[in-house]
């Protein structure tokens, strides 16, 4: 997937309906009121919304992270 012109892998978050770490679906990076970046989307099995503080995960960074 590609954001910005930039190759993006799909961003897993906590979807608290099925207990579970999913990958979000249609991901929109977003900020909180508090100025934090959050990336939010639906979970692909429930259809509920699911949020991942931090902002979307880039390539680079997930190869960092493991």
């Amino acid at each position: 997937m590609k954001i910005d012109g930039k190759e993006v892998k799909m961003t897993e978050g906590y979807c608290v309906k099925c207990k579970k770490k999913v990958e979000i679906q249609d991901p929109v990076e977003s900020k909180t009121k508090k100025g934090t970046k959050i990336a939010k989307g639906k979970c692909p099995n429930c259809g509920i919304t699911v949020c991942r503080m931090g902002g979307i995960q880039e390539k680079a960074e997930m190869k960092k992270a493991a």
